[in-house]
């Protein structure tokens, strides 16, 4: 099988990068280059393993607290007091993530270059320029009534773990040589999680490009909105020049990804009358991009009144999605606009004023040291400020500034923590309250309760713009462009107990008809809405299997239209096309791995898209537009070719999928199939020798689907990048019959047996169970830890 494994994105290779030269760094035990081999890596990683069963006694417990972890390593805290409750889960979190969470602490707080080295001041003082900077007390009021007292609890959990282990920390530290940093407080209000999923700046910055290169009208063809609109050109913005350059160190630093069709997610819940049980199920499987460690951890949290389990972040209390006794909750994004940029003029002489109206205002400056693996003293880094928010670029060949304004800055603005409010509701009132808490990023949360009701609502900060789209960047200088407060919660799209006996959401277009609000304009294509709706409307009775199969659904909406669009053209001459059409022909639009029809559209659709762009897209637009096509705009656009040409880059395409999937598998057509082409592979960020990559690896992992499937599997070239590795389906009638999945373990550290354990299950479409009544842990504990207060 041929297997690409050069991939990367240009993000994540300039981080692996900076890793690799900086892992060769010595070991406690043995020397570095001896953990360069496979077996000593092993054996290392082993010796240094967290202690997850017998009896421990840790400094900061109040009263002794019991951790069962199951066969599929999640933990299962029961404690007597809330604080000793997220003191543990910090605790818990560690043992099995803490490099990653440190990670994520540090580039939060842009600390970053005191471990990889000067390449990173750039992306240390962005970081800063990102932080709230707002009321403290408003802030930790924001997410919920007892934040401040949770986040203390579980910093001091981390804090703790890491003293006890201080000897035998994850090997990643040793690569790396260094150690983790005291947690505080504070460092559960990063923004890190949030700015990872506010996108618009991108797509405000590609708009402009295209503008400045083909003019506005042109520019909305190939970029365009949802609902339609065509946006004014800010009277004396000059788009030149506003380019990738704007947003290269803004985007390491968020990890900001574009959002088209191979991001996204998937939630639906249905009502009793369409279920098996007679209670509701409900269905959710948010998408990111597949790291290794994976971004979620299952955790379940038992005290004084806290019964909930489901998926968060490691780094975060709480659970951010799944369940309590009464209610269950999930979540995909909703894509509201909460950032914009302004281009400010500034003082040719003195480039920390800027101009506002026909005045010179000052920017606030602030300066902070920060301090860099090798160098013998803190670098001094300016941040500077204007009255938008954090200046993030000053172009070098004009009097000019982008500054960036984005949700973020308001209190209670810290990603996925809003989830603290969500965790004890118990009612569809609670629910909604709970609701306006949640303001980053923007989730169609869904809901469902024992009671039997359904509902769902589109939660999220949703800045109002009078007489402008925040489309395109503006000029900070008119003072015209600014928000004028935030939407009320209460005018968010919502609904509670539909007719049709279901809600769904899969990042399409969720704005009701006739809803007056700009609220966003770039929804992902409905190609996997529809899927869903197809299978829901079907009426049931469903069940977790149901659900299940559906999570996992290969069936291309898309694939089954260019499938029509071949058979309906005439027929090629061409002996290549002719066989490719002919096994188009014999194909059921469906996706599967072991599908040979899959690889000839797959082939086939990528092919045509692109001779699609050079043959209609003016040239100056195809770098911009290549990366953001939107497959109905390329529907819409094809059809209105003539046939003759329609007809030339089809016979092409199909002659091109019938080559290179003779090229890339033989010329044995049987022997063809989807998963032989289409993979996942989960690296470690640290793996760049070839024993880090035999042991810390795990994959290939042939995957069916794409970016328009249900069971979403997009990604560069054959690789699958982005997609679900936590899923759940929640069963109301009995808890313990609700499944989930999150590849490719509980655990980041290599030799634990929780490292690698949920990738087959994952692999092979398969679940394990949720479990969450007491008889049920027990009867499936693996692992019983008890911490007691030394």
């Amino acid at each position: 099988m041929l297997i690409r494994m050069g991939f990367r994105t240009r993000r994540y290779l300039s981080f692996a990068l900076a890793l690799a030269f900086l892992s060769l760094s010595g070991c406690v035990r043995q020397p570095g280059e001896v953990l360069n081999s496979e077996s000593a890596l092993r054996n290392e990683s082993t010796y240094r393993l967290s202690k997850i069963s017998g009896r421990e006694s840790i400094d900061g417990l109040r009263k002794p607290v019991t951790v069962l972890r199951d066969k599929w390593g999640v933990p299962h805290i029961y404690a007597d007091t809330l604080e000793d409750m997220f003191f543990v889960q910090g605790f818990v979190a560690a043992q099995d993530r803490l490099y990653q969470m440190e990670i994520w602490r540090r580039t939060g707080r842009g600390e970053l270059s005191a471990v990889f080295g000067p390449d990173f001041i750039e992306r240390d003082r962005i970081a800063r320029l990102m932080r709230y900077r707002g009321n403290q007390q408003a802030e930790w009021e924001s997410y919920s009534p007892d934040t401040r007292r949770i986040a203390e609890s579980f910093t001091a959990g981390i804090n703790a773990y890491v003293e006890q282990q201080k000897d035998r920390l994850p090997i990643e530290f040793t690569l790396m040589d260094f150690k983790p940093g005291v947690w505080r407080p504070e460092d559960v209000l990063l923004r890190t999680a949030g700015l990872q999923m506010t996108y618009n700046a991108s797509l405000e910055i590609a708009r402009a490009r295209l503008v400045a290169a083909i003019g506005l009208k042109e520019a909305m063809r190939w970029m365009p909105t949802d609902p339609v609109r065509i946006p004014n050109v800010p009277e004396g913005l000059d788009m030149k020049g506003l380019d990738e350059r704007v947003l290269q160190i803004y985007q390491s630093v968020t990890g900001m990804p574009v959002l088209n069709a191979q991001d996204g997610s998937n939630n639906w819940v249905v009502s009793p009358k369409l279920t098996k049980t007679g209670a509701p199920l409900m269905a959710g499987d948010p998408h990111r991009q597949l790291a290794h460690p994976s971004l979620r951890y299952v955790t379940h949290l038992v005290g004084p009144g806290w019964n909930v389990i489901g998926g968060g972040e490691p780094a975060l209390p709480g659970v951010a999605l799944g369940h309590n006794e009464n209610v269950g909750f999930s979540f995909t994004i909703a894509a509201y606009d909460q950032v914009d940029l302004y281009v400010e003029s500034v003082n040719h002489g003195k480039p920390t004023k800027y101009l506002r109206g026909s005045d010179w205002r000052p920017m606030t400056l602030e300066r902070e040291l920060v301090e860099v693996r090798g160098y013998s003293s803190p670098v001094s880094v300016e941040l500077k400020f204007t009255e938008h928010g954090p200046v993030i670029w000053e172009d070098p060949d004009a009097d000019r500034v982008v500054a960036v304004r984005w949700a973020g800055a308001e209190p209670g603005t810290a990603g996925y923590l809003g989830s603290l409010s969500l965790n004890n509701v118990q009612s569809w009132e609670e629910f909604l309250q709970a609701a306006k808490r949640w303001k980053i990023p923007p989730e169609n949360i869904i809901y469902g309760d024992k009671q039997g009701n359904i509902g769902w609502m589109a939660a999220g900060l949703v800045p109002q713009r009078q007489g402008w789209e925040g489309l395109l960047p503006v000029p900070g200088k008119s003072g015209r462009y600014n928000w004028n407060g935030f939407l009320p919660t209460e005018e968010l799209p919502q609904e509670y107990n539909p007719e049709r006996g279901y809600i769904a959401t899969a990042n399409h277009n969720i704005l009701p008809e006739g809803y007056r609000h700009d609220v966003g304009f770039d929804w992902s294509a409905p190609y996997r809405f529809d899927r869903i709706r197809e299978v829901l409307d079907g009426g049931g009775p469903f069940t977790v299997e149901d659900f299940e199969k559906l999570q996992h659904d290969e069936v291309s909406l898309s694939g089954r239209y260019w499938r029509e669009q071949v058979l309906n053209h005439p027929i090629p001459t061409n002996r290549d096309a002719l066989l490719a059409r002919e096994q188009l022909a014999g194909w059921d639009g469906s996706l599967a791995k072991d599908s040979r029809g899959a690889v000839i559209y797959e082939v086939f659709i990528g092919d045509l898209r692109w001779r699609f762009i050079k043959k209609v897209v003016p040239e100056a637009a195809h770098p911009i537009v290549n990366p953001r096509l939107d497959l109905r705009t390329l529907v819409r656009e094809f059809a209105a070719l003539p046939l003759a040409t329609r007809k030339e880059l089809i016979d092409a395409a199909l002659g091109e999928a019938w080559r290179r999937a003779a090229k890339e598998m033989g010329d044995d057509s049987s022997q063809w199939n989807w998963g032989k082409l289409h993979f996942a592979l989960f690296e470690h960020p640290l793996a760049n020798t070839q024993g880090r990559r035999n042991a810390l690896n795990l994959g290939p992992v042939s995957r069916g689907g794409d970016a328009h499937t249900v069971n979403a599997t997009g990604g560069t070239g054959f690789r699958q990048n982005h997609g679900a590795t936590y899923r759940h389906v929640l069963d109301f009638s009995d808890w313990d019959r609700s499944v989930f999945t999150s590849a490719p373990g509980q655990s980041g550290q290599l030799g634990s047996p929780h490292y690698d354990d949920l990738l087959k299950l994952w692999s092979n479409y398969e679940y394990a169970p949720l479990l969450y009544s007491r008889e049920k842990i027990e009867e499936n504990a693996a692992h019983k830890l008890v911490l007691v207060p030394r």
